[in-house]
């Protein structure tokens, strides 16, 4: 079965398709700049990379644009849309609703609407590109994937804010944890690549990219993760300010004269990396600026390094030990220094790196030294096929 992956954002949509089979990519890509003037990047396996500058009014226009694309005479990767068996949509925010990924069907789009308020730049978004699936594929079944599921198994101690109860009964406060596809994958994965039984492993996997968060998966369930109601929580990250005093907040928001929409569009969009440095919320360019010696890039780098360190020693002792630790995503999968340096102070877990095969990037490698009483791996995340592999396993249900 061919499984066509949706993320959509709100004005840009990532795609995939994917053979179920041999979990080969067949053909993968983009749409940019969605209801602004559009720009298709589509790139089939083996390939080059195809770009198109075209209108792209509404979602639909860009879906349609990519089942073009995927169907075209000379680099098509299929000849019909009945070879699509199946399309799996990335959903960011499932709330308490959803502990699984789940078909598509009214009921199910109406409770992810109810969740909209939780998660009101993405939720909206993901539904956007449901509906204009549902238009140009009216018969193919659908899946919903959610970034909240996998950690729903978290017990009521580490969700709970202390705040009054009665706002958790009320509004649904407390913490949720994001990026729970690749935590799922990644976690899986090094079990695999350990040949250990996935049920019996602390593992904690540290997804850093732009957003970043940590999470402790035990005997194959989150049991605590960074980030909370929303993905502002946790971390610092690229732009985001990650865990900050509140009353910080309210003391920011009087002196720059900002109301509660200004100061979240600080925290969210200014802050991280980005507002320490002054230089970029781009890993890359802060390592070259404080290679050239800018002072502020290097405090952004160990700020960021502290935090990830400070969670990882936390989900430790919250499992009651660990171990392997998991680096993924842009950051995670590429940068061996800022790895070294968050494992260089974890040598109280008897963790010791091989400096050879911390320097891969990209790659999956056990980064660990033979005698390492904790194994740390590198497992490139592909969020992708773990939404495709949901897919098919409802479908096929």
């Amino acid at each position: 079965m061919n499984v066509l992956v949706i993320n959509c954002g709100s004005s840009s949509l990532k795609y995939q398709v994917i053979d179920s089979v041999t979990e080969n990519v067949l053909a993968k890509g983009l749409c940019e700049r969605i209801g602004i003037d559009g720009r298709l990047v589509y790139q089939p396996a083996g390939g080059e990379k195809e770009i198109t500058e075209a209108a792209m009014p509404t979602h639909k226009q860009a879906i349609q644009m990519v089942i073009d694309a995927l169907m075209n005479e000379k680099t098509g990767v299929i000849k019909s849309l009945d070879e699509i068996g199946a399309v799996g949509h990335r959903i960011v925010h499932g709330g308490e609703k959803f502990a699984a990924s789940a078909l598509i069907s009214d009921e199910m789009i109406q409770a992810v609407e109810n969740c909209s308020e939780l998660a009101p730049l993405h939720n909206p978004a993901n539904l956007i590109g449901v509906r204009a699936c549902q238009e140009l594929m009216p018969k193919t079944p659908m899946a919903g994937v959610f970034d909240t599921a996998f950690h729903q198994t978290m017990p009521e101690e580490a969700y709970l804010y202390g705040v009054p109860y009665e706002y958790y009964e009320k509004y649904g406060v407390r913490k949720y944890g994001f990026h729970g596809t690749s935590h799922s994958y990644v976690s899986r994965r090094a079990a695999a690549v350990l040949n250990k039984p996935y049920e019996e492993l602390k593992t904690i996997v540290c997804h850093l990219g732009n957003g970043a968060s940590v999470c402790a998966v035990k005997n194959g369930k989150s049991v605590d993760t960074s980030m909370g109601l929303s993905p502002l929580e946790g971390l610092i990250m690229g732009t985001r300010s990650g865990d900050i005093d509140p009353s910080a907040v309210e003391y920011m928001a009087k002196k720059e004269g900002l109301d509660m929409e200004g100061i979240m569009n600080v925290l969210n969009k200014k802050s991280g990396v980005l507002g320490i440095s002054g230089v970029s919320s781009d890993f890359r360019d802060l390592e070259e600026a404080e290679n050239n010696g800018n002072p502020r890039a290097k405090s952004a780098t160990r700020a960021f390094n502290y935090r990830v360190l400070k969670y990882i020693g936390a989900y430790a002792a919250a499992m009651n030990g660990v171990d392997c630790i998991c680096f993924t995503a842009g950051v995670g999968e590429n940068n061996g220094v800022i790895r070294k340096q968050i494992c260089d102070n974890l040598g109280y877990l008897g963790i010791a790196i091989d400096d050879e095969a911390n320097a891969k990037r990209g790659e999956e490698v056990v980064i660990s030294t033979p005698d390492s009483k904790v194994k740390v791996l590198v497992i490139p995340t592909n969020e992708e096929l773990a939404i495709a592999r949901e897919t098919v396993a409802l479908v096929q249900k």
